[in-house]
């Protein structure tokens, strides 16, 4: 039997749905597939063939995750940068149940930047490293009133020379509150553009988020990479995880490089889950 290339994904009854309309799925025997089946290992690809894999493969990301927008909530450029800066090493839900009264408190960089350390702390405690980050967020509002009066800079290198602003938070920043170009990248980011093996040194282990983001966006119109990189943050989190990528519900199954890989170990798992399964006892009949 041929297998179709689409069919409608699954409700997911593990975990919570996708926060997004997801109007394809992929094959529905996706257990039946073998690495041969799952993509080629894009051996001998040359670039322009890459290229065109990765836009054919974006477009159907695009089909799959139709409408993006930054997880965090945020009314100004000032409230995006300080969000931003708070969401390292935790969930953008978890800083978006904080900013309301965090902003409510400090609603611009001057109101900030007179903030008791102790005060903001208290606020911002649920997110972990509560000290450090309030630190660096009452420093970057004292820095941007005494340096940018009070606004936002718009340029890269004025974001980044703000204490504990890196490129990522600068392109957050750029994208989503200016609408100038920026591809933010993430371990989401990382981890999606190596198994799809859309750059380069996908094979090493050790790369740099900066030669992820030149290489990237070197294959993509600037228009495309604020969306770009919502789209691979979402999938990553949802679709393409670290431990275990639910590859059967995976829109690029047919064209994935390394989906066959990660098939057959959740095949294994599913195979020894199924020897470890207790037996029913044998129910014994009474005698009469």
């Amino acid at each position: 039997m041929k297998l179709p290339r689409w069919a409608h994904l699954p409700r997911r009854t593990n975990n919570s749905p996708l926060p997004v309309t997801l109007p394809l799925g992929t094959c529905e025997f996706a257990w039946n597939l073998t690495v041969e089946d799952c993509g080629s290992g894009m051996a001998g690809e040359s670039r322009k063939a890459r290229i065109t894999r990765m836009h054919r493969q974006y477009e159907t990301l695009c089909e799959f995750i139709p409408t993006v927008k930054c997880q965090l909530d945020f009314h100004t450029p000032f409230e995006l940068l300080v969000a931003t800066i708070l969401s390292a090493q935790t969930t953008d839900k978890r800083v978006n149940s904080i900013t309301p009264e965090l902003f409510g408190t400090y609603p611009t960089a001057a109101a900030l930047a007179d903030a008791r350390l102790e005060d903001v702390e208290s606020i911002i405690r649920p997110l972990g490293f509560y000290h450090v980050k309030a630190e660096h967020i009452i420093a970057v509002a004292r820095q941007i009133v005494e340096r940018f009066g009070g606004q936002i800079p718009q340029t890269m290198e004025e974001l980044t020379s703000l204490p504990g602003v890196g490129r990522k938070t600068a392109n957050v920043v750029l994208g989503n509150a200016f609408r100038v170009p920026g591809f933010p990248v993430d371990t989401h980011v990382i981890r999606v553009t190596g198994r799809l093996h859309w750059r380069d040194d996908w094979m090493k282990t050790s790369t740099t988020p900066e030669r992820i983001e030149q290489e990237i966006t070197g294959c993509f119109p600037e228009s495309e990479w604020t969306d770009l990189s919502h789209r691979l943050i979402i999938f990553g989190r949802n679709i393409c995880t670290s431990r275990s990528p639910e590859c059967e519900n995976c829109p690029l199954l047919p064209t994935c490089p390394s989906a066959g890989e990660f098939l057959e170990i959740a095949a294994e798992r599913k195979a020894r889950a199924t020897r470890r399964a207790p037996r029913k006892p044998r129910s014994r009949k009474t005698a009469k």
